[in-house]
């Protein structure tokens, strides 16, 4: 069967078979592997793409259903080389560890956002409820949420444009030749 849908915003259509779930085609028809896919069993939500705004879990929707709706993987999330607010979010609080479930969090994050754009720590919790993550402990996503929550506009306001951030600017001395002349070995 043929299915068109739109996903990240370019219209793709494709000749599938009916049974093809929508992770496994956005993977292995269209190869954006940023969704993962992990239980089957829409446990553990790392598939999780958005369509028409709203998380779903990929893993339990045909590709066939997704047929003439927007789908938004994480590749989606940058626009123009400049990142989401919710993927810098999660750079600058330590979002992720392993980073299997990110992308799902990712996603399920910007729908939050979307719906409401100053969510508290209650109402983040609830919207990554339906994702397992095994390493972070959620303190660090829901941080991670909350800093995309405050800066919507990403980091771009954090920094002036005459600021030079090159690592050099430490408040440690600078080490002399001297200090590290390693000619005395001590046993």
């Amino acid at each position: 069967m043929q299915v068109s849908m739109t996903v990240n915003g370019n219209d793709v259509t494709s000749e599938i078979e009916p049974r093809v779930l929508l992770v496994h085609y956005l993977r292995e028809v269209l190869g954006l592997t940023g969704t993962h896919w992990g239980c089957d069993t829409t446990n553990c939500g790392t598939c999780v793409v958005l369509m028409d705004g709203q998380p779903v879990k990929s893993c339990t929707v045909l590709a066939a259903m997704a047929g003439g709706h927007d789908i938004r993987t994480v590749e989606g999330l940058a626009s123009g080389g400049t990142l989401d607010p919710v993927q810098q979010g999660f750079m600058e609080e330590h979002g992720l560890q392993c980073g299997f479930c990110t992308p799902g969090m990712m996603l399920t994050a910007r729908a939050l956002l979307d719906r409401n754009p100053h969510p508290d720590e209650t109402e983040i919790r609830e919207a990554i409820s339906g994702q397992i993550c095994r390493c972070t402990g959620y303190a660090t996503i829901v941080r991670s949420v909350q800093w995309a929550a405050a800066h919507p506009q990403g980091g771009a306001e954090d920094t002036a444009p005459d600021e030079v951030l090159d690592g050099t600017d430490t408040v440690l001395p600078d080490v002399t030749d001297a200090e590290t002349d390693n000619s005395e070995v001590r046993a």
